[in-house]
């Protein structure tokens, strides 16, 4: 890493580069522009690898991954104008799924007139598209400011809940040397926990109730041990959000998996008379309908103190990181009193579990006996990567089991299209050694496909299971259901195994769960990407 003075000028591209090594950053994700060369040319001297999607959205999906996968900022470097445009759809998702998600991109010079003069990628104001749908948008004055810019947005990600962040940099300051004065660091994650008075009613209702129950969310993801420990010690079923999905090892036999979205646990949970929810919005998207009433106490521990009032309001609130307080929660149900008499939680999991796939049966049997096949032959360690589609929201999360060794990223909230594919390959960089699968529909996946030239090109294995139901089949559903006629929904088929090997991948088609199977285990050792097509076979 090149050293400097305090005093000595450096390129705006160059503090930009500097000040992320300084944080740790070793993978960046972005396409190279006229606007940005600057920055790209100072990424190799400071250490810092660099990815190439073909298209700036597959350049936030890629770092949203890395950052979910990692716990560690995820950063992406566009040029201005249409390409910052392109990555806003992943800002959304990160915004949306809490994920560090830093992005970095040249902007209009510092003295540029506010009446447009035709600058190429010229627009009103990029600070302002960005502020609207990330947590902050920095545009920065000076080369010094370029420093603080980014130990604000890594004090964000480390003691708050983490958010997508933009920083801008006029297009003079990135070629202009100024002093950029000394390294500007963000302080040490921080584990802030709730003591008191507060800790001490949550334990005494907790250890006091019949029918406890846990709700762990994606902010609960640090505190896997911590999660399970405490529904050992309540006896109490956990059930999760898509974010929260492995959280709590799913052939656990307290564990009810990804079920909030079932009518069968919902009404459990309304019935329940203490709901601890950690890390969790407890929203419309985690539980496709909206918030129940609870009968119960509702306990939330949330790092944004925004979530107690949210959705559901906390009768008690405990506003602290996960792991911390979960383990000064568990401290003080070792001390609290109170007879909840027999609970047999495992019971009702096999109960709940029952229930919640009678109510789907007929729907999800087309893609069950697949992901069962695909499950055996994966690692424990595995990172699935999912898209907007019926195979993964209403086949994989509740019936694809994962443990917290494993990783499952699912794109909630916000819903984008075409997230399974980038992000894999933002996984598969962060670790080329564990198995990464793809999991999409043939709609979804045409949102990102170019993505297969990025997967060939870096030669990592990387198999890429596609169900194809000729369209975009969850509208065509509700169309049907709504009484019209399915309008814009049914697709010509795309010879997407071709269209892989054209990238330079493999591709091939599965047509029994056997077969996907053989597929899945030849895909996990050959380098580049594999296309496997599932043609779904629709109940009727």
């Amino acid at each position: 890493m090149p050293e400097q003075s305090k005093s000595e000028p450096v390129t705006g591209g160059e503090a930009v580069v500097r000040a992320l090594a300084a944080h740790g950053v070793t993978t960046a994700f972005g396409i190279p522009g006229t606007h940005n060369l600057e920055i790209y040319r100072h990424l190799a001297p400071y250490g810092i690898a660099h990815v190439t999607p073909r298209h700036e959205q597959g350049a936030g999906y890629a770092a949203d991954a890395y950052a979910r996968v990692t716990d560690r900022p995820g950063v992406a470097i566009t040029t201005t104008g249409p390409a910052l445009l392109n990555i806003t759809a992943a800002v959304g998702q990160a915004y949306s799924d809490s994920v560090p998600l830093l992005v970095v991109s040249p902007g209009m010079p510092l003295r540029h007139p506010r009446q447009p003069t035709g600058l190429l990628h010229e627009m009103r104001s990029q600070t302002e598209a960005l502020r609207a749908v990330a947590a902050f948008s920095h545009r920065v004055s000076t080369v010094e400011e370029i420093g603080s810019a980014v130990a604000r947005a890594f004090t964000l990600f480390r003691t708050r809940r983490p958010r997508p962040v933009h920083i801008e940099v006029p297009l003079d300051l990135l070629e202009t040397a100024q002093p950029a004065g000394p390294v500007r660091l963000a302080p040490p994650p921080s584990a802030p926990a709730p003591a008191g008075p507060s800790l001490r009613d949550a334990a005494r209702v907790l250890r006091s109730a019949r029918r406890p129950a846990v709700v762990l969310g994606g902010g609960a993801r640090s505190a896997s041990a911590g999660c399970q420990a405490l529904a050992e010690a309540l006896a109490a079923p956990v059930v999760t959000t898509a974010n929260g999905k492995g959280i709590v090892d799913e052939t656990h036999p307290l564990s009810l998996g990804v079920s909030l979205h079932s009518p069968s646990v919902q009404k459990w949970l309304a019935d329940c008379d203490a709901v601890l929810a950690v890390g969790t919005e407890l929203a419309e998207s985690d539980l496709w309908s909206a918030p129940p009433p609870l009968g119960g106490t509702l306990v939330r521990v949330d790092i944004d103190p925004a979530q107690m009032y949210a959705g559901l309001p906390a009768d008690l609130a405990l506003v602290g990181a996960a792991r911390p307080t979960l383990e000064a929660l568990r401290g003080e149900l070792e001390e609290a009193t109170g007879d909840s008499g027999a609970r047999d939680g495992a019971a009702a999991v096999r109960a709940l579990r029952a229930a919640r796939d009678a109510e789907t049966a007929e729907r999800d049997v087309r893609w069950v006996p697949y992901l069962r096949a695909a499950r055996a032959v994966l690692d424990s360690d595995a990172i699935w990567t999912s898209d907007s589609a019926q195979c993964c929201y209403y086949g994989a999360l509740p019936h694809l089991p994962v443990g917290p060794r494993g990783r499952y990223l699912h794109p909630t909230g916000f819903g984008t299209l075409g997230y399974a594919l980038p992000a894999a390959i933002g996984a598969k960089t962060a670790y080329p050694h564990r198995q990464v699968v793809a999991l999409s529909g043939d709609g979804g996946l045409q949102f990102s496909v170019q993505e297969l030239a990025t997967a060939a090109q870096l030669r990592l294995p990387l198999p890429v299971v596609v169900f194809d139901n000729g369209g975009y089949g969850e509208i065509r559903d509700e169309m049907t259901a709504r009484g019209d006629t399915p309008t814009g929904v049914d697709l010509p088929s795309v010879d997407l195994p071709a269209l892989a090997r054209a990238y330079g991948g493999r591709g091939t088609r599965a047509d029994t769960p056997e077969a996907l199977a053989r597929a899945l285990s030849l895909a996990l050792t050959t380098p580049g990407p594999t296309v496997i097509t599932v043609t779904e076979e629709t109940p009727r």
